[in-house]
């Protein structure tokens, strides 16, 4: 494994040291502290939703010097957790081992000192993190209020610390691909308004509670909107003017990761760190391909079963033309969701037996991003802060939003999908902090992914063109893994990349054109969501041919969930072990 150099400062040192315990169950939870000590004082956004008011009036420090920092960190705790055997381990503290090394090794092997030099996608990034946080923050008191607008205070800083990003990665030859910039540079414009009460990041102030004195909300309005006017909008300004006037210019022409200066060694470390496996991109490619010809198949069968005379082609073009597909206002398409989202919620008890308590809502994607933002996406929410999940819903360009695809998106976002597994993960007890709040990508993209297939389980695909939707959405993520390796390892054009999509789905061409933007912007992620579905899928099956009319499906699905994300390696022989142990106890009856 690739280490770095970086000498840790004196305090650093002293916080990081191992301890000179014999037991290695005391090694083990000294490194867990110390771990979560460490990430806990650079986290400011969780602090400040548990109250911390110091950290309320902060952005995340994106300076160089964190950076390294945080990636001498990385290694030293590494370090550590490598001196540990996990066979040393009682079984409670195996998922948290499980979690921390891939945790560790994912930091070292991609350190913050590299992925900081490209600190945005083609839909979000730093440059969108304010707004974002505008709509999540909730300013209950008149302190929170002040915070808020510390924070408005401190933009210029923030955007600083990132624009030096971006001028490093220009002098080392690690930009973005200029294909997808000018959407980005689309993006900063639109949160430039020409009146400060027209901005989003009021929004916190807007939302001040009826009980709060009219004189403070006036006060803190007042003063919200002069922070917005005299920083945060110069920031913006400034920012968009670096990005137009001399980021753009200095960026790439080629689209795939390996043509930068150790882009082969960045892009098989990504590949490691997205599927949790020892996978190389030739592996993801052909698995991809098989994946491919195996949905077309089944794609096949229901356009037979459909009725519809005429090729594949013939019935994409159906698909992705006839009106009856698409609804003809927003609301009309939000209406489609709330519902679908309900049908859901009504199945769930039959599938699982344990449900969060955290509740989630369906709202629509904010407007300045929706543009070059995805068909929908989940946000995280939080009990402790007051907020629920977010269904988010893309309402931009009707035409680009069939409804046959709606069932299978509302429960991959929605449940029990995202919100099911992240409130569930959020709600752990008895486990460490960090447990609840890694998100690793191949467990839960691979779990919502999965919702999809157990999605005709549920009854949630009403015709033969929702369960094309649904396919389509499979074909979706096998196009995925063939388009994501074809960019980054073998050197594809976009329209090499969307080919495998517009030949082989029935999504909508602006979908297609934003999703591959996001795969150029975004290497490796995209091959987190078969890798984890498949061997779900697989897991299941082979439960179910073991067990035969014992195998208890809710059990299953619950038992994959009750630990929080987990990689791959140790999901499967986890479910290995409950598939004996059920065999076994149904053999001793």
């Amino acid at each position: 494994m690739r280490r770095i150099t970086t000498l840790l400062s004196g305090s650093l040192a002293l916080v990081l040291s191992a301890p000179a315990f014999a037991d290695p169950v005391e090694d083990f939870e000294a490194l867990i502290a110390d771990y979560e000590a460490f990430v806990e004082e650079r986290n400011v956004n969780a602090r400040a939703r548990r109250g911390d008011l110091e950290a309320a009036a902060q952005w995340p420090d994106a300076s160089y010097e964190a950076a390294q920092s945080w990636d001498a960190a990385m290694v030293a705790f590494d370090e550590r957790v490598d001196a540990i055997d996990p066979d040393d381990l009682p079984e409670a503290h195996r998922a948290s081992y499980a979690v921390m090394a891939y945790n560790l090794d994912t930091a070292v092997e991609v350190p913050r000192v590299q992925t900081a030099m490209m600190p945005f996608t083609n839909d979000s990034g730093f440059h969108t993190g304010p707004s974002f946080a505008a709509l999540t923050v909730r300013a209950r008191t008149v302190e929170e209020a002040e915070a808020w607008i510390a924070r408005l205070n401190g933009l210029p800083d923030y955007f600083a610390q990132h624009t030096a990003w971006l001028q490093r990665g220009i002098d080392e030859g690690w930009t973005q691909p200029r294909d997808i910039l000018h959407g980005v540079a689309d993006q900063i414009e639109a949160q430039i308004v020409e009146d400060a009460e027209d901005s989003q990041l009021l929004t916190p102030i807007n939302n001040l509670p009826a009980s709060m004195p009219e004189a403070e909300r006036v006060r803190l309005r007042a003063e919200a909107i002069e922070a917005i006017e005299t920083a945060a909008l110069p920031a913006l300004r400034e920012l968009h003017d670096f990005f137009t006037g001399t980021y753009i210019p200095a960026s790439r022409e080629s689209l795939g990761a390996r043509s930068m200066p150790g882009g082969e060694d960045f892009y098989r470390a990504l590949v490691r760190q997205h599927t949790t496996l020892d996978m190389t991109p030739e592996d993801v490619h052909e698995r991809g391909q098989a994946e491919v010809a195996r949905i077309r198949a089944d794609m096949e069968e229901v356009i037979a079963e459909s009725g519809f005379e005429g090729s594949f082609a013939e019935f994409l073009n159906f698909l992705r033309t006839d009106p009856q597909f698409y609804a003809e206002t927003e609301l009309e398409l939000m209406m489609v969701a709330s519902y679908l989202s309900k049908k859901a919620d009504d199945a769930m008890p039959a599938f699982f037996n344990n449900l969060p308590r955290l509740p989630y809502g369906v709202r629509e994607v904010p407007a300045a991003i929706a543009p070059n933002y995805t068909t929908a996406r989940y946000w995280p929410g939080d009990a402790e802060s007051g907020t629920a999940g977010g269904y988010m819903v893309n309402t931009y360009r009707l035409d680009q939003r069939p409804l046959y695809e709606m069932p299978a998106l509302t429960v991959h976002e929605a449940v029990p999908g995202h919100h099911h597994q992240i409130a569930i993960a959020q709600e752990l007890e008895d486990v460490p902090e960090f447990r609840r709040n890694t998100y690793i990508t191949a467990f839960g993209e691979g779990w919502a992914l999965y919702t999809e297939f157990l999605g005709q389980d549920m009854g949630m695909y009403s015709t033969p063109y929702e369960e094309f939707g649904r396919l389509t959405y499979e074909m979706w993520r096998a196009c995925r893994l063939v388009a994501d390796t074809g960019i980054h390892w073998y050197g594809w054009d976009r329209d090499e990349a969307e080919a495998c999509f517009l030949e082989n789905s029935a999504l909508a061409p602006l979908n297609i054109t934003n999703e591959v933007s996001r795969y150029i912007s975004w290497p490796g992620q995209a091959l987190a969501y078969k890798t984890g579905e498949l061997l779900i899928r697989e897991l299941r099956a082979d439960g179910e041919e073991e067990l035969g009319e014992a195998f208890d499906l809710a059990d299953f699905h619950d038992t994959i969930l009750e630990e929080g994300g987990v990689p791959l390696e140790y999901l499967e022989d986890k479910m290995r072990g409950w598939i004996e142990e059920q065999a076994e106890g149904e053999g001793a009856e």
